[in-house]
């Protein structure tokens, strides 16, 4: 248990005061964060799966306990295993895994003799066509905004998750098509100092509804630019893995497979 020593000054015409007050946290055990992907450009149909461990740490600690000792697999619905590699500090990856449509794969990570798990289909997405940048945006008038457009297909359920990443900052969003089915939509982008010359990468990735739905709750969460939507969170957002040893221990985080279509823009 941590404490936080609060001061309080009492300010008066004659008189001042200071007490110290304790407060008590509460820090849980820490939990399994499992960050899991595997995603497939349609621009070059390359494929990777990346899965990134760590551990929850206390509320005042800076530093992320990274994961090096798990064992993670993919297997498909074939019976097909894929040993995923610890590549770095905390990273696993499978280069050109190559998932198919309509096919069911499930992650298991060991950790702590304890088994996490999820199962997922690949999720299918349309190609961002361009950019368009303007130059007299945001709240001051001054600022660059970029838009990077792509066109939902009509009569069908569709979500996405889009990112726009660049030196000067990134913006996450989560869209459904209830509003634009089968119109050209984008993804909004505006950071501060953003200039010419500048590269912006953007990258559009399909999604279910469950996944949707998880990105939703982080984003509203007030995720900044900075830190990202897997980082710490303010509450705990449940994802699609279980514990399966111990069900009560559930980790944090998600495991998707998306079509990815990606879109490389220079400030102008």
């Amino acid at each position: 248990m941590k404490k936080i020593i609060i001061l309080i000054i009492c300010f008066g015409i004659f008189t001042s005061c200071e007490e110290v007050v304790d407060i008590g946290l509460n820090e849980g055990e820490p939990k399994l964060v499992i960050d899991a992907k595997i995603t497939k450009n349609i621009e070059n149909d390359s494929s990777v799966a990346r899965v990134k461990l760590s551990t929850t740490v206390p509320f005042f600690d800076n530093e992320i306990n990274l994961v090096n000792d798990a064992t993670v697999t993919i297997t498909d619905e074939n019976g097909t295993v894929y040993t995923i590699e610890n590549t770095s500090d905390g990273l696993y990856e499978y280069e050109d895994f190559n998932p198919q449509p309509n096919t069911e794969y499930t992650l298991e990570v060991v950790y702590n003799d304890e088994i996490y798990s999820a199962t997922e289909q690949l999720q299918t997405v349309v190609p961002l066509e361009f950019v368009e940048q303007r130059n007299d945006g945001g709240f001051d008038g001054e600022s660059i905004e970029l838009k990077a457009f792509f066109t939902d297909p009509a009569n069908e359920e569709n979500y996405y998750f889009f990112e726009g990443l660049s030196s000067k900052g990134n913006v996450y969003d989560a869209f459904d098509d209830e509003f634009f089915d089968g119109n050209l939509i984008f993804g909004f982008y505006v950071v501060d100092d953003l200039e010419t010359g500048d590269e912006v990468t953007f990258f559009l990735h399909g999604a279910d509804e469950q996944f949707y739905n998880f990105m939703f709750i982080l984003l509203q969460q007030g995720s900044d630019s900075s830190g990202g939507p897997f980082e710490t969170q303010p509450a705990t957002v449940r994802g699609n893995l279980i514990n399966e040893t111990t069900p009560d221990n559930f980790p944090l985080g998600y495991f998707r497979i998306s079509e990815t279509s990606i879109l490389r823009y220079t400030v102008q």
